[in-house]
Parts: structure tokens; C-alpha cells; sequence
């Protein structure tokens, strides 16, 4: 006989997880099991309690302790999912929020499906997309580093020779290192500054070289994406990989809409009031900010008339007819989108923010075909970008 489905709400932390269980039927009992440790025996001895992995389904809010525990479960054989911690239902006017009482929410609206799960990447994909966060976090250390010696040379007066064009370039730097001053401390300093400026550009050369590396030897879709995607101006190895990290799957959205809002790139509104009452705001910012930050930086590039690169062209015949049609088509499309915004009067920011999200458009209508191919879907087309 089929055992009955048990909902169990976990409440996550570092070193805790308190559990509540569902009994199946909208007036199933709802209780807290305890506090178990956040060890793997500590979960495989809850699982064997509860009568084994039959029958139970188990979530968790979506947080700083990752997939850990999802990927752990799912070894086990329980079928668990992560939820929008944002999207959980909550009642006006409670002010009590205790750990069981978060993981008695969970249980009861698990059962009554009022959670939306989240996109969970494999281990492969997870990994990956924290070595490109890594390169970021060091790209953010490079800029505070150089503003560090910047500001530093600025109140001591020190400037670079008018023959140095290039500020950070090859010539800049080899001024930089010659610098000598009559303090000891002012020496000390500048000697630390420039160190920390040149340790930061060693590891991003270290870490982008790993990139490059992963790509070449991850699983052939996500290879094969990230090569369609370089065909677009403005993308390169970095972008297209950053693009297809965070968003996980191209294919899982149904419209490229849909991947736009998801990415918080869509204006915000405040429609209420009835009918003339329609009033647009900037972008809500609600989505993914990684995705936003490569997309903005490729859409400035669609300032300029469009033109293929050595590059561009290189990487457009390794690709099919139609991902390479369908990137020329969006130079065209997103060049006069930025100039029309700009004739009306749009500051540059915004109608290159507007770029950017039609430029995600192009990236789903180029990736989705690819990924459901892989997954067996029959489409042989590019889907035509809204």
C-alpha cells in the first residue's frame, strides 16, 4: 500500500534544523518534529524515523546555506525543493518568528502550495558559477585597491607625466613603481598600495585563466550555449558565461518577458485607481544583480553603428545560419533602440538600461533552442526575440 505524502518544513541554519511535518488533507495535523543537527547522519536518522524516504517531500527557504542539504536528501531519495523566501505567504500583523513557528509555515503552505521554488543548479553548475563570482569579488577588490593609491598620489600631489596617456596602463604602472619620497611612512604605504594593486591584477589573470579552463571542460550544452552566446556584440567568454550561470536554464522560462522580469530589468508601476491611473517607475531591481550588472556593462557597446569585429566573425562561423542571423539583427534592433531613446531625450544610462534588457531578449531566443535540443524537445528554430 502507498504510504500518504508528509510535508516537512525545514528551517534551516549553519549549525541547526528545525523540522515540522503535514499529514496529508487540508486539516492534516501540522507539528514541530524538534531541532536536529545540520549534519548528513543527523538527516538520514530523521528520514529512517519518519518510516524512510516514500512518501515525504520536504523544502526550505533559499538562503546563505546553499544546496547542501537539498543535494543530501536527494541522495536519500526525498523529494525536496528550495523556496523564494520572499514569496512565502505571511499574515498582517504577525509579529512572532521563532525558528519552529517558520518551520510550521513552511510544512503548511509546502502542502497547500502557496511556495514558489527556486532554480537549483547541479553541483557542476554551482561551482562553476562560484568561480565567476570570485572573479567579480576580485574585479570589486581591483577597483578599491587602485582608488586606495589614486587618492593617495592625489593628496600627496603626484602626478603622472604628460607623456602617460593611460591611467592602469603598462607605462602608468612602470611610473607607479619608480616613485620614491622622502618619508618613510609615506614610502611604507605607497610600497603596500601598490603591492595590493599588483597582487589583485595576478589574481585576476590567475582566475580568469581558470574560467577559460572550466568552460573548455564542462558538460557540452553549457559549453555549446556559452559559445552561441559570444556570437552577440559586446559578449564575450566572461559575459556569456556570467549570463548563463545565473540565469541556470534558458529554456525553463516560457517568454523572454518572463526572463527580463526575472532578471529586474523591467520597469516598475503603480497602476491602482482605475483607468488613466497607469505610473512607470525605473527598474524594479528585484531580480538577479549579477545577470543585470554583465548585461548593462554588453548593452554600451550598442552605442556605435553595427559592425563585425575580427572576433565577432570568427565566432559567428563556428555557429549555425540562424544564431548568427539573429545576432546581426540584434546590432540593428539595439543600435536604433539607443538612438531613438537618446533623440527623445533619455538619459544615456536609461536607454542603455533599456538595451540591455532587449539585449537578454536576443541571449534567450539564441540559448533557448540550444538547451531544448540537449533536453530532447524538438526545436530547430531561434526563437524570435520579443
Amino acid at each position: 500500500m502507498r504510504k500518504r505524502t508528509r510535508y516537512l518544513g525545514l528551517d534551516v541554519h549553519a549549525q541547526t534544523v528545525t523540522v515540522a511535518v503535514a499529514e496529508s488533507g487540508r486539516k492534516g495535523e501540522v507539528r514541530c518534529l524538534g531541532v536536529i543537527p545540520n549534519t548528513s547522519s543527523a538527516v538520514r536518522r530523521l528520514v529512517s524515523k519518519l518510516g524512510g524516504a516514500e512518501g515525504l517531500r520536504a523544502c526550505y527557504e533559499a538562503g546563505p546555506c546553499g544546496y547542501a542539504l537539498l543535494w543530501e536528501l536527494e541522495r536519500i531519495g526525498v523529494a525536496c525543493e528550495v523556496v523564494a523566501p520572499t514569496l512565502i505567504p505571511v499574515k498582517a500583523g504577525d509579529r512572532v518568528k521563532t525558528d519552529r513557528r517558520d518551520a510550521e509555515k513552511l510544512a503548511r503552505s509546502y502542502r497547500s502550495g502557496d511556495l514558489t521554488p527556486v532554480f537549483v543548479p547541479d553541483q557542476e553548475h554551482e561551482a562553476l558559477r562560484d568561480l565567476v563570482r570570485a572573479r567579480e569579488a576580485a574585479k570589486k577588490d581591483q577597483l578599491r585597491a587602485r582608488h586606495r593609491l589614486s587618492k593617495l598620489l592625489l593628496r600627496r600631489g603626484l602626478r603622472a607625466p604628460a607623456e602617460v596617456k593611460v591611467t592602469w596602463g603598462s607605462r602608468y604602472m612602470e611610473w607607479v613603481h619608480h616613485l620614491r619620497v622622502e618619508q618613510p611612512a609615506l614610502q611604507l604605504t605607497l610600497v603596500d598600495y601598490i603591492a595590493e594593486v599588483d597582487h589583485v591584477a595576478e589574481r585576476l589573470v590567475r582566475l580568469e585563466a581558470a574560467i577559460t579552463d572550466a568552460v573548455a571542460k564542462s558538460s557540452p550544452r553549457l559549453r555549446e550555449v556559452i559559445e552561441a552566446l559570444q556570437s552577440l556584440r559586446g559578449v564575450a567568454l566572461i559575459t556569456a558565461t556570467t549570463a548563463t550561470l545565473e540565469v541556470g536554464a534558458f529554456s525553463r522560462f516560457e517568454s523572454p518577458r518572463q526572463l527580463m522580469a526575472y532578471a529586474g530589468i523591467v520597469p516598475s508601476e503603480h497602476s491602482t485607481g482605475g483607468p488613466g491611473r497607469a505610473r512607470r517607475f525605473g527598474i524594479t531591481k528585484t531580480g538577479n544583480a549579477h545577470l543585470r550588472r554583465v548585461l548593462v556593462e554588453a548593452a554600451w557597446v550598442y552605442r556605435h553603428r553595427p559592425s563585425v569585429s575580427p572576433r565577432l566573425k570568427r565566432q559567428r562561423l563556428k555557429q549555425p545560419e540562424a544564431v548568427a542571423e539573429t545576432a546581426w539583427k540584434a546590432q540593428h534592433r539595439l543600435n536604433h533602440r539607443y538612438v531613438k531613446l537618446v533623440a527623445r531625450g533619455k538619459p544615456h544610462q536609461v536607454a542603455v538600461t533599456a538595451v540591455a534588457r532587449e539585449l537578454l531578449g536576443f541571449m534567450w531566443a539564441i540559448a533557448a533552442p540550444i538547451e531544448a535540443r540537449a533536453n530532447g524537445v524538438l526545436d530547430t528554430k531561434v526563437h524570435k526575440a520579443a
